[in-house]
């Protein structure tokens, strides 16, 4: 047998025509991630009020899904549709404040991130309490970052909004650049 090149390990059985085209959409997902991360980097805050107002159509269609479902879901019993009916029209709430004052919806934002990362903190430490995970200074070390970096969240959401932002930025940078790095060859495509 002879030696199998990258891209007939990483995608074996299909036709070079296919690896082409895949490729190309590769490509311009990747040069759209480097603009994206560029941008958000160059203009901040017309990026995270952009954010926001995205966040906040989410949850109007998810809101209005949730509200469709209550009212279609013949098969669920009548508390379990009032429930999502009203968890529908709070999502749709939440969704129209966002709308609203994108700036305040990123603090809050904030807020729930900061709040998930002290509950996380609390459950690891439990759980190295517990003996339940292994090692348990490391479950311990994990739970006490988790809470120091929520109470950061709390107290500073501005910076931490912001920190998320340059974070994410660099990350979506880097990840593109990296695939675009880490494609085959279009002339080791074509000789397939």
């Amino acid at each position: 047998m002879g030696a199998m090149t990258y891209e007939q390990n990483a995608l074996p059985g299909l036709p070079s025509s296919f690896i082409s085209v895949h490729r190309g959409e590769l490509v311009a997902v990747a040069v759209v991630g480097i603009v994206l991360g560029i941008i958000a980097l160059v203009w901040p805050n017309a990026t995270l009020v952009t954010i926001a107002i995205v966040f906040g159509i989410y949850l109007v269609v998810s809101g209005i899904f949730r509200i469709t479902v209550a009212f279609l879901a013949h098969d669920s019993t009548t508390g379990m549709r009032w429930l999502t009916g009203i968890l529908g029209l709070l999502v749709v709430a939440a969704g129209v404040y966002c709308l609203a004052s994108p700036e305040r919806s990123l603090i809050v934002l904030a807020f729930v991130i900061g709040f998930g990362w002290i509950a996380e903190g609390v459950i690891d430490i439990m759980a190295g309490i517990q003996g339940v995970v292994s090692p348990r200074w490391l479950a311990l070390v994990s739970g006490v970052i988790s809470i120091i970096a929520g109470i950061v969240t709390f107290t500073l959401p501005n910076l931490a909004v912001s920190a998320f932002l340059i974070f994410g930025a660099i990350l979506l940078i880097v990840v593109s650049v990296s695939t675009l790095l880490t494609l085959p060859r279009r002339h080791s495509v074509a000789s397939m």
